[in-house]
């Protein structure tokens, strides 16, 4: 049984020549950045040059960017780091309802912390309206943080326009881009922003590593204390297989985004109207243009994404219900639930996330099996009442 892996946005397969990249680093150019000797200063000119390319991917300059231990790790730096640093100026901060689980759990420890956090509504296609923002900015507001793109539905928001606003109101405005970094262009300029998070694993780069976009003048504390590494911003040692991975892979992603993201959309767009035709009672989730070049989330009635995810992995299909950092919460999608979806169709919600090495065969054989599958647990689902149990 061939199988079919199409839930890129959990993780990516580590691309062969990142893996080649990384080797060297883990043998005989074993050296610590920080130390005096010739091995050390071998590892800190390899760390220095991969900074570089990871600041070209977003547009930024090399001592903008600092490691860390992924996106989680990003986010929590990005929103603890400016209270921390800021909260003599204001205790506000503004963010969405349907963030990733690192910015949600960072504002809620914040608001225990003294904070006032303000949760901003989406539409139902998972839109924030930027003068929501402006209306929602106070003088006590420090900082604004909205992700980029939504790593359920794939909505990307309009981050350049609410990026003026936070600059015109002089509020500093952190993204979270780990979804779009390496997948759909990111210029920290155009995006008007001060704070952007990012992580390997999400552009077939190694996990364990990510990195926080911090602007010149950003005033930000520490997240980790120890030593000096990164600027005094972030103590450990470097991880200098992960750093030479990481920046493999943005160097790829700058090369190859472009194609990859034509023959993505493309994919994405036949499997959402084929799924639309074959499968009666679906809904697509998220916004239908405005959205991830590989993402489709789709609500099915009358049957568990659950049970329909479990039945494609029994065929060889790897999918998700929605975020795999949520994966096993049986509540309903946060970000789903946000934007208006009834809790029962939730439930019913399925997430394809396609990658580089997903083919048109790869779409033809979920467009094969899913239908039969909506029937079969249609056929024996409590949640069909007397509808006609076909899909």
């Amino acid at each position: 049984m061939k199988r079919i892996y199409l839930d890129h946005a959990a993780t990516t397969p580590t691309h062969p020549e990142v893996v080649e990249a990384m080797l060297p680093y883990f043998g005989e150019s074993f050296g610590n950045p920080s130390s005096i000797h010739f091995l050390g200063q071998e590892t800190r000119v390899i760390v220095d040059e991969a900074r570089e390319k990871i600041a070209s991917l977003i547009g930024a300059q090399s001592d903008e960017i600092v490691f860390t231990s992924g996106g989680t790790e990003a986010d929590n730096f990005a929103l603890k780091g400016v209270a921390s640093a800021c909260g003599h100026k204001g205790n506000h901060i503004i963010t969405t309802s349907i963030e990733h689980h690192a910015v949600l759990e960072s504002c809620r420890f914040l608001e225990e912390q003294g904070f006032a956090v303000s949760y901003l509504p989406v539409d139902r296609y998972g839109l924030v309206d930027p003068e929501d923002v402006r209306r929602a900015i106070t003088d006590n507001t420090l900082l604004l943080s909205i992700m980029h793109a939504n790593n359920e539905v794939g909505t990307i928001q309009a981050i350049a326009a609410i990026g003026k606003i936070a600059r015109e109101r002089g509020v500093c405005f952190h993204t979270d881009a780990v979804q779009t970094v390496g997948h759909v262009p990111v210029d920290v300029d155009e995006l008007n922003v001060d704070l952007l998070a990012m992580s390997a694993h999400k552009l077939y780069g190694p996990k364990g590593i990510g990195a926080l976009y911090v602007r010149r003048g950003t005033r930000i504390a520490p997240f980790m204390h120890g030593g000096g590494q990164e600027r005094g911003l972030r103590a450990s040692t470097e991880n200098v297989p992960g750093i030479v991975g990481f920046a493999k892979a943005a160097e790829l992603a700058q090369k190859e985004m472009g194609a990859e993201a034509k023959h993505l959309t493309a994919l994405r767009d036949r499997l959402i109207h084929e799924l639309s035709e074959r499968i009666t009672q679906i809904h697509l989730n998220g916004h239908p243009s405005q959205r991830l070049p590989n993402n489709v989330n789709v609500g099915i009635e009358f049957v568990e994404g659950e049970a329909m995810a479990i039945s494609l992995d029994l065929e060889g299909i790897a999918v998700s219900t929605g975020s795999a950092c949520s994966s096993h919460d049986m509540e309903p999608s946060h970000v789903l639930t946000a934007l208006g979806v009834p809790a029962v169709l939730a439930r019913g919600s399925l997430r394809f996330s396609l990658g580089r090495g997903t083919t048109e065969e790869d779409v033809e054989r979920v467009l094969e099996v899913l239908p039969r599958i909506v029937a079969r647990l249609r056929s024996v689902s409590p949640l069909m009442g007397d509808r006609a149990r076909t899909a």
